[in-house]
């Protein structure tokens, strides 16, 4: 049976996301200024959702399946989906920052990991390579490939540095809404997965694990952490599908 196409976004609902995606990157330079030890989750969470709202967008994760905050923050052995809280900051920490921003109806997704002061060597590789794999990942949403060889390049760069690669997580499409399939793995499975399409666009996310791939959802059913307890380190873009290269929507402004 062939795999299902992928929702194609029509050139006015591209241009919405690339408005919502601007001011997602534009939250997420302004919450890294902040970043440094001493600061809480809370006060990070604060200063993203009147960033987001200042700039004529709407948090697109408060409230999104019960979720309580403007971003997920999550600090060290902490993977995905940490909620805000009264949580210092502390040298040497990382933080992924997760953050989503709808505007006029459309939503871009996109997560950076942070260095809180000055980290460890093997927590800067951590970085280096996740961030890597995303751009990997990217690099082949070409026009006629299949998912599998953005998983395939993702996991072959988790490979090459020896991390850990979370597998109960990954990618999506995004756009009408924060989560639309496919879903697209972090790694190669059986499934190559649909053709990709000019007009398709997708959020690419690798998590890497300084230890094993393990991971488990904490007692407030939200927070996912690393079962050995070791740094996991998470990037994600929002990425549009063109006749060319890719576009990536959410680039940091330099």
């Amino acid at each position: 049976m062939p795999a299902e196409r992928i929702d194609k976004k029509s050139r006015h609902e591209v241009n919405l996301i690339r408005s919502a995606a601007k001011i997602n990157a534009e939250t997420h330079m302004t919450v890294s200024e902040a970043i440094k030890p001493g600061i809480t989750t809370q006060e990070l969470n604060d200063l993203a959702e009147a960033f987001i709202r200042s700039n004529g967008g709407t948090p697109t994760f408060k409230g999104l399946y019960g979720f309580p905050g403007t971003l997920c923050v999550s600090v060290n052995d902490e993977v995905v989906h940490g909620i805000p809280s009264e949580r210092v900051l502390k040298e040497g920490d990382i933080i992924s920052v997760d953050c989503g921003t709808t505007y006029k109806g459309m939503v871009s997704d996109s997560a950076v990991t942070w260095p809180v002061g000055k980290i460890s060597d093997e927590l800067k590789e951590l970085l280096k390579a996740t961030n890597e794999g995303l751009l990997a990942g990217i690099s082949k949403m070409l026009a006629g490939n299949r998912l599998i060889e953005i998983s395939g390049a993702i996991e072959d760069v988790c490979l090459q540095y020896g991390f850990g690669m979370v597998r109960n997580y990954g990618g999506h499409g995004v756009g009408r809404k924060p989560h639309e399939p496919p879903f697209i793995h972090n790694f190669r499975t059986d499934d190559s997965g649909p053709v990709m399409e000019a007009g398709n666009v997708l959020a690419i996310e690798p998590m890497f694990n300084l230890g094993g791939d393990d991971v488990y959802t904490a007692e407030d059913n939200w927070t996912v952490l690393t079962k050995d307890h070791l740094p996991s380190a998470h990037f994600e873009h929002t990425v549009v599908v063109t006749k060319g290269e890719p576009e990536i929507l959410t680039l940091l402004p330099v």
